[in-house]
């Protein structure tokens, strides 16, 4: 046992990387925690106790060979370790940054079970990828033959990127489309960059077009390109856009300026970080800077709103949900995160009612007092003195939001499946001010057929387009879907899961289509 490499779980405790201070990383947009040294990976990659039924692989989307790569770094290959990691994921320095290992393959970690710590998992995957990009090892995709075959994904996220990997290294002509003037989806627009920095995403888009995989951007399909023309172009189409429609509240009353989509915000945080010019966010609506900012919502967007309030310089940064904190899907070291760095959580609360200002009101009884102060002779609202009426009509402008009316919740009794619903009690309302609220409610699918024209695309009752969970092939011939537009919202592991899947099945139909040619 003395000279055992693994199964250090019993005397090397647990650890993390060093994480930066709440104060400091509240401050920028950086990550917050700081690379493992090659001495500690090794000692923390030690304490893998080398299930016989590893249960980190099993409830690993992609089944990545964790324990293997784990044992590599231990004993110092660490090359070996990363060839092993990007056996089964595209983007393995993209999961160790993003991954939910909380609820995964760390969570699911048997020495975790038996109360010695998980191993940390996502720290070492993400330690071993960004190593092999700073020795040089991961390089371009270098196809052992090429094929004429062509396939055109439509979405440049995970889903669509994971494919065109995929589908390159077995020497497909690969051409990416997407609405947006950057790849990366979600992953460049949606993820705030102090849980990945944008350089990361960028340099992965480099290393695809580099191997051989075009992109064109800008092409929205539907409007600057029709779905037609890219059926017609390709051999395969693979649909990869993602849930982008924001659910909204049932409220009435909501304000025109100062209550934001979460996805608006943050992309416009994000294009700023990038170094783009933002005219909503330079004129303060998708700016926290000095404002009380309210986030609804109790998932990862709106864990990642409520941080980016927070480096923005937000007076106070509050969020609200409905459920209480054993009960919220996001991540609960993104609320712990949260919390150190000053957000507020307000657990079983749920808004009703705004209040904002409504300028517009007061400007038209100015408007009148105006009018008759030039003498209005015809009626008509405006005054006909030529020296005052038009110096002083005004322009209307739009009402802003100054707070919430909220209601305290309470979980009720449990179903039949054991989940409690929230219900409100009665009398329990309150003010809450705010002049910035963001809804972070979730995203549901676009109504693709509609926007795209296309006749025979057979969707669900919830609007996502159906495919078969094992080929993701959809209702129209040499057509395939996969991530969120079909899952619906979900996580960056499993649309990278379903891009491989629907990559090694569109393979599989092209290469029989050639074979059956050739005879």
């Amino acid at each position: 046992m003395a000279t055992q490499t693994m199964l250090k779980f019993v005397t090397v405790p647990r650890q993390m990387p060093d994480k930066r201070t709440a104060a400091e990383r509240a401050e920028d947009f950086h990550e917050i925690y700081r690379e493992f040294a090659d001495a500690k990976a090794k000692e923390q990659a030690s304490r893998c106790s080398q299930c016989g039924v590893p249960y980190c692989q099993s409830h690993c989307p992609l089944h990545n060979n964790i324990p293997d790569w784990l044992r590599l770094t231990a004993e110092g290959r660490t090359q070996e370790a990363y060839l092993r990691a990007q056996e089964t994921n595209s983007f393995p320095e993209i999961c160790g940054r993003i991954c939910p290992q909380d609820r995964l393959c760390e969570g699911n970690c048997v020495i975790e079970q038996s109360g010695h710590g998980t191993v940390t998992i996502g720290a070492i995957e993400k330690y071993i990828t960004d190593t092999a990009w700073d020795e040089g090892w991961v390089q371009p995709i270098r196809p052992a033959a090429e094929r004429a075959e062509s396939v055109g994904i439509i979405g440049a996220g995970p889903g669509g990127l994971a494919a065109a990997d995929r589908l390159r290294r077995m020497g497909f002509q690969v051409t990416v489309y997407d609405r947006h003037d950057r790849a990366g989806g979600l992953l460049i627009y949606g993820i705030p960059g102090f849980k990945l920095e944008k350089p990361v995403v960028e340099r992965r888009n480099r290393l695809l077009e580099e191997g051989g995989v075009e992109f064109v951007l800008g092409a929205d399909v539907g409007q600057t390109i029709s779905f037609d023309a890219i059926r017609g172009k390709h051999d395969a189409v693979l649909i990869a856009t993602g849930v982008y429609q924001t659910r909204d509240l049932d409220i009435d009353n909501a304000p025109e300026r100062g209550v934001v989509r979460a996805l608006d915000y943050l992309t416009a945080s994000n294009r700023v970080d990038l170094g783009d010019e933002v005219p909503d966010f330079e004129d303060g609506e998708l700016n926290a800077a000095g404002k009380r900012v309210v986030v609804i919502g109790g998932g990862d967007t709106a864990m990642d709103c409520v941080r980016t309030a927070i480096r923005q310089g937000a007076v106070s940064v509050k969020c609200l949900y409905r459920r209480d904190r054993a009960n919220m899907p996001g991540s609960q070291r993104e609320v712990q995160n949260a919390e150190e760095e000053g957000v507020e959580f307000v657990w079983l609360s749920a808004p009703n009612a705004f209040a904002g200002h409504a300028p517009g009101v007061a400007r038209k009884a100015d408007e009148g007092a105006v009018a008759n102060a030039g003498g209005d002779l015809s009626g008509d609202g405006v005054g006909d003195n030529p020296t005052l009426a038009p110096a002083h009509v005004p322009v209307e402008t739009p009402s802003r939001v100054n707070g919430l009316r909220v209601t305290r919740m309470r979980l009720g009794a449990p179903d039949v499946s054991g989940r409690q619903s929230p219900e409100p009690i009665e009398g329990a309302d309150y003010d809450e001010p705010a002049d910035l609220v963001i809804k972070a409610l979730g995203f549901e699918p676009e109504d693709i057929p509609r926007l795209w024209g296309v006749e025979g695309l057979e969707v669900t009752r919830w609007g996502t387009i159906k495919a078969d969970f094992r080929t993701h092939r959809t209702s129209l011939p040499g057509v395939w879907a996969v991530g969120d537009i079909v899952r619906g919202a979900s996580l960056v592991v499993w649309a990278i899961r379903d891009g491989r899947e629907a990559a090694d099945a569109i393979a599989a139909e092209l290469a029989g289509a050639s074979r059956m040619a050739a005879e």
